[in-house]
């Protein structure tokens, strides 16, 4: 029986061997001696990929007008009648601005609304259309407007005109009190209308047009 002892524990040994460098016997400890060794030097760490900005909100597109002015009187009535020709519908609007003081083109108070009424005659035959005859009693009764302007070289430009149609008893003065005036605006002229607007302003010596942020 002792030899079965034996016996049993060779087999046990042999087992434990398998169990302990079975790996290394059957080639597995040479691929893993084989193995290149890990280099740290080598090692790069991926950058992380830096994140776009956030796109802007859009800004509302803000209005655009061309303003022109300003005008009273007769000019006015003028004004409003040629923009009308041109149909510019309701993108057009008006807005009233008062203004201290100013000046007109005025000719001198006339003795009585008769002799006004005979140099009426005599300026619209030599092309002039738009006057006014100060009604009021005082130093001005009886003088004719010609127009009423916010800057003395507005209306200096005006006088110039008149003095080439022919106009010789017109002059320029100073206004004392409060103006009431009226500016047209246009929202959004296309091209075509801005240049239809340039040429109106042409027509109207000592106006005054301009780009401006709708009201």
């Amino acid at each position: 029986m002792r030899w079965v002892f034996w016996l049993l524990l060779l087999a046990c040994m042999a087992f434990f061997a398998l169990m302990q460098w079975g790996g290394a016997l059957l080639g597995e400890g040479r691929n893993m001696l084989t193995q290149p060794p890990l280099r740290a030097e080598k090692i790069r760490l991926l950058k992380t990929p830096p994140v776009p900005p956030a796109p802007a909100a859009p800004v509302a597109a803000q209005s655009v007008c061309m303003e022109w002015g300003e005008f009273s009187g007769g000019d006015l009535a003028r004004a409003a009648a040629a923009l009308d020709g041109i149909k510019l519908g309701d993108r057009v609007t008006q807005r009233l601005v008062e203004r201290s003081g100013g000046y007109w083109v005025y000719i001198p108070p006339r003795q009585n609304r008769a002799e006004a009424e005979k140099k009426i005659t005599q300026i619209k035959s030599l092309g002039v259309e738009e006057y006014f005859v100060v009604q009021e009693a005082g130093k001005w009764q009886h003088a004719i407007s010609l127009g009423i302007f916010r800057t003395a070289d507005a209306a200096q430009k005006f006088l110039d005109k008149l003095r080439e149609k022919g106009v010789k008893s017109a002059l320029v003065g100073e206004r004392v009190g409060q103006l009431t005036l009226t500016v047209f605006a246009l929202k959004n002229p296309e091209a075509e209308m801005a240049a239809k607007m340039v040429a109106l302003q042409n027509e109207f010596p000592g106006s005054e047009l301009k780009a401006a942020a709708c009201n």
